[in-house]
């Protein structure tokens, strides 16, 4: 019989709260337990604390601390549910972007996707994975559109030392709305092979970046300002956000110049 439920087992009434409503999210089929109640033969993985796991006696036991990542412990819920080869590898397609798209695959099944906050959140993201599939290898692949938002990413991921693959995005991004769009095409980069890189990439902006850019801040802002290239350049490598180069740029604008004091009594008449 495959296993195909998950049991919430914990006296903890606020981790209780927080992963029934993840479980009820996802529609997994779920039970309810307290440590030593019996735990039914249809049960794949139990969640439960930190401090009640040692106390379960399950094969598959999942320790979920405060402040969890809902991406990756998603994804270890549904690789537990999902028929799978031992030290199978687990793949991360990304798709670069502002908000770049992520799938999660483990072999044929995707156990995981969404939209990451920015490029520099993939190395929050890849850490929360490697805690959740730690006998796993966990490999990247990251498309080659947007190259600022891409190289980010990249370099990112290589600064924590992960196995990172460079997939050419021809033909994976489809018609249609930016987000559905991303799981989509990230589905394709991560089941296409690509170009290990194990070296950072340069971060060299090209002039129609810069102003591309500055079009996107005027159209922003109404046409009420365009930021500098050097403050394009602060959003290219992502040390700002193009909201708040906007801001800075309108805030600058508006900030009264300081008049000159009269001096002698030549200067007052």
């Amino acid at each position: 019989m495959r296993h195909r439920s998950v049991a919430l087992v914990t006296r903890d009434p606020a981790l209780y709260h927080e992963l029934a409503g993840l479980l009820r999210e996802r529609s997994w089929p779920t039970v309810s337990l307290l440590p030593g109640d019996r735990i039914p033969q249809s049960v794949a993985v139990v969640l439960t604390s930190p401090t009640e796991a040692d106390t379960i006696s399950h094969p598959n036991v999942i320790a979920v601390a405060e402040g969890i990542d809902r991406r990756a412990l998603g994804a270890a819920v549904e690789h537990a549910l999902e028929p799978s080869e031992p030290g199978e590898e687990i793949i991360v397609g990304i798709d670069p972007g502002p908000r770049p798209g992520y799938a999660i695959l483990a072999g044929p099944t995707v156990i995981g996707e969404g939209n990451l906050e920015s490029p520099e959140a993939a190395d929050v993201f890849a850490s929360h994975l490697r805690h959740r599939f730690s006998t796993r290898h966990v490999l990247f692949r990251v498309g080659t559109g947007d190259p600022p938002a891409r190289n980010r990413i990249v370099n990112t991921l290589l600064r924590h030392q992960r196995a990172v693959e460079l997939v050419n995005e021809q033909g994976t991004t489809p018609r249609g709305h930016r987000r559905p769009r991303d799981a989509v095409a990230a589905r394709a980069i991560a089941r296409t092979r690509g170009q290990s890189v194990r070296e950072q990439i340069p971060e060299t902006f090209t002039p129609g970046e810069i102003a591309n850019l500055q079009r996107l801040s005027r159209e922003g802002s109404e046409g009420r300002v365009t930021i500098s290239r050097s403050s394009a350049h602060r959003v290219l490598r992502g040390e700002i956000t193009l909201a708040e180069a906007v801001d800075e740029t309108l805030s600058q604008k508006s900030s009264p110049r300081t008049s000159r004091t009269p001096s002698t009594p030549r200067e007052r008449l």
